[in-house]
């Protein structure tokens, strides 16, 4: 791109993609950080193209043509195709404001090319009605920033006053001092991402254990439930009264098979409260085994709410660290943005001044 022609005359941050290849569907990110994405105008062909760099990398070189169309696809993402790139960019703003801006001037620029076009076709002076500009009165454009009222930059041209050597060392020492603070935002942002995903880490295995903890807190109380309704039974069993052993016999039956009757039963009167003595100590010995166990299970399930109200507590401290975690992450990736910002106007500043030496 030749300065000497093409001047920038709209600039905002994005974040840029790329529609995938393969798939025609999902989205492909240049980068992790947000890019200058620029409209310039090229005053000998009267072409508008949006373009943004990666470096030294071209990752947006798209000529605004009047059959483009830019969509906005959430509130602050937007989408145009390329037929002559065979691609589709996706732009992530950080604010609908800024989408907004940008959807507004892409439809400026659009409709100046619409114009130029038609005006190329008859044979008159090129012109741009839809930003006020011929092909013979493009100045030096101020660079509007979207990031809002009281940021514009004005690139210097090439009729400027050329820097004596002190500047540009001075230039230069800002560019190094840049750099340098660049490093250290992404080395603290890298240092917060990589505290976030351990917070969200710890998070999860105290969900995990949590959900763990009420599960066998349920168990444990369905068989607290099954004891009680065990001693219950038991000591209506106990409860009940031994069936009465009679015994009639006719009046024909002789005195002896009586006597003999009579002692059968005493006999069995005698092994029947045996029997049931044994039964009622079998029982309240199980009885109080099971008091016991019930006991015990209660102790238990003591415990596991106890430890169950501290786990709470640890997951609403750990939610609150996230936040606070999720906050300084965002702080800082938007103090890299505006020092990448600054460094980027800074780059070409200093390339402006370097063009312009003698």
């Amino acid at each position: 791109m030749s300065t000497a022609r093409e001047q920038p005359i709209f600039s905002t941050r994005a974040h840029v993609f790329q529609i995938d290849p393969a798939t025609k569907r999902n989205w492909i990110p240049a980068g992790k950080h947000a890019l200058t994405v620029s409209y310039f105008y090229d005053a000998t062909r009267n072409v508008y193209r949006i373009i943004s760099l990666g470096g030294a990398k071209a990752i947006i070189n798209s000529t605004v043509t009047p059959n483009m169309t830019f969509t906005k696809t959430s509130q602050k993402f937007g989408q145009w195709a390329d037929s002559r790139a065979n691609t589709v960019y996706g732009l992530g703003f950080a604010s609908e404001q800024h989408l907004t801006q940008f959807a507004e001037k892409f439809q400026e620029v659009k409709e100046a090319a619409r114009l130029a076009r038609e005006k190329s076709q008859d044979g008159g002076e090129l012109t741009s009605p839809a930003l006020g500009l011929t092909a013979h009165q493009v100045p030096p454009s101020p660079l509007v920033s979207a990031n809002g009222p009281g940021d514009e930059k004005l690139f210097r041209s090439q009729s400027a006053d050329a820097p004596g050597p002190a500047e540009r060392e001075r230039l230069k020492k800002m560019l190094s001092e840049g750099s340098v603070g660049e490093v250290q935002w992404e080395a603290e942002f890298f240092a917060l991402q990589d505290s976030n995903n351990k917070l969200a880490g710890a998070l999860r295995e105290a969900n995990a254990a949590a959900a763990q903890w009420r599960q066998q807190l349920e168990a444990q109380r369905a068989e607290a439930e099954r004891l009680r309704q065990r001693v219950a039974e038991l000591e209506a069993q106990a409860a009940a009264e031994p069936p009465a052993v009679s015994e009639k016999e006719g009046p024909s039956q002789s005195l002896e098979q009586l006597e003999a009757l009579v002692q059968t039963k005493d006999q069995e009167i005698q092994t029947l409260r045996s029997q049931t003595s044994g039964s009622r100590e079998a029982a309240d010995t199980e009885r109080e085994e099971t008091q016991q166990k019930v006991q015990d299970l209660e102790t238990r399930n003591a415990e596991l709410e106890h430890q169950l109200r501290a786990t709470e507590r640890s997951l609403e401290e750990a939610r609150v660290e996230r936040e606070r975690a999720r906050a300084e992450v965002g702080r800082a990736a938007q103090l890299l943005d505006v020092r990448l910002f600054e460094l980027s106007e800074l780059r070409e500043g200093l390339a402006r001044l370097a063009e312009g030496a003698p």
